[in-house]
């Protein structure tokens, strides 16, 4: 346990955020995953701005890296062109 009120509101702080991260990187993967196993093109197409919206704002947040999010968009959008 915290020995300081400093470090208790800090375990606080930590777990609200790490809380935050959590639900916006399970939400991304959703939408990712929802674009890949599209059962049609135009699924695909139609699910491709959400997923690239959760993408970004997970990249904006810091929950994953910028260049992480530059790769899955652009996967993203060859696997959406290509079905």
């Amino acid at each position: 346990m915290p020995s300081t009120k400093q470090a208790s509101k800090r375990m606080k702080q930590d777990e609200r955020r790490r809380q935050a991260n959590k639900a916006a990187r399970s939400a991304m993967r959703s939408a990712v995953k929802k674009v890949l196993q599209a059962p049609s093109p135009e699924e695909a197409e139609k699910a491709l701005p959400e997923a690239m919206r959760k993408v970004d704002k997970a990249a904006k947040r810091h929950v994953i890296h910028a260049n992480t999010a530059a790769r899955k968009k652009s996967q993203l959008t060859r696997a959406a062109r290509g079905k």
